[in-house]
């Protein structure tokens, strides 16, 4: 499946995207700023990949100057539908719109896999300021809860995708993520949320396997995926489990060890 084409299918479904998808715990937000050895009060953030700001809600709501990059179109207009008051400026992680050392701390919430990370790390690394970091995460899935990976069988024979696999080791989280040579963290939180089953579906919807599928095909996939969950959740409230999957990484100081977590 063509991955440019995935990446720009979220524009035409900002909306959907901004009222379902699952936000972040505290506790992840803690971790960005024990990881990095920094407050975000005060900090001077930029949020990449932006999407419809939820993660730069919590960033800024945690005091920091945030300015968001964004490269759609339709996500843009959403994020300063959600956000006003928050600069964001169109552009992607391979090549920021930001000048050198200006930053603090750069983050990417759900979105450095879509960078090609032969660019999008010394990109990152030019906008940092000294003493400064990358900080990444992904809501991953809690395959360990039956239904859910079960669902994500579904899903994978429905789109023609990769099922999901257990989290890789951190040595290889490091290498996946370019990581390799600076002085990289993972950290991992396990969190839920409670839903209503239409949510979860919407959800589900969101993603871009089936956002390039089409409207036929996802619609035959969550029809048949509500009568099976009301059978789960009569009540039709879903527990949607996670587990957010953060790295954060800097350069090494003259000073530091030169081996990989």
């Amino acid at each position: 499946m063509n991955v440019h084409l995935r990446a720009q299918s979220f524009n035409a479904a900002a909306a959907q995207y901004a009222a379902n998808r699952p936000s972040y715990p505290p506790a992840l937000l803690d971790a960005v700023e024990e990881l990095s050895d920094r407050p975000l009060a005060g900090a001077r953030v930029a949020d990449v990949g932006a999407g419809t700001g939820i993660a730069t809600a919590l960033l800024r709501d945690r005091g920091a100057e945030v300015v968001a990059v964004e490269p759609g179109g339709g996500m843009a207009a959403r994020f300063r539908r959600e956000l006003p008051g928050v600069p964001v400026v169109r552009g992607d992680g391979n090549a920021l719109p930001l000048a050198d050392a200006s930053v603090d701390l750069i983050t990417y919430a759900q979105a450095w896999h879509w960078t090609d990370t032969a660019r999008s790390v010394p990109e990152a690394l030019r906008v940092l300021r000294p003493g400064g970091a990358i900080a990444v995460w992904w809501n991953t899935t809690a395959l360990d809860v039956p239904w859910i990976a079960a669902q994500h069988e579904r899903i994978a024979r429905h789109t023609g995708t990769e099922p999901p696999t257990r989290e890789p080791d951190d040595g290889r989280a490091v290498r996946l993520a370019g990581f390799e040579g600076l002085h990289c963290v993972r950290r991992q939180v396990r969190w839920s949320r409670v839903v209503p089953l239409g949510v979860h579906l919407a959800n589900i919807g969101s993603h871009s396997a089936f956002l390039v599928l089409g409207e036929a095909g996802t619609r035959e996939f969550l029809t048949a995926e509500r009568d099976r969950l009301r059978a789960l959740f009569p009540g039709e409230e879903v527990e949607e489990a996670y587990v957010a999957d953060l790295l954060v990484a800097a350069e090494r100081s003259p000073a530091a060890p030169s081996t990989s977590p």
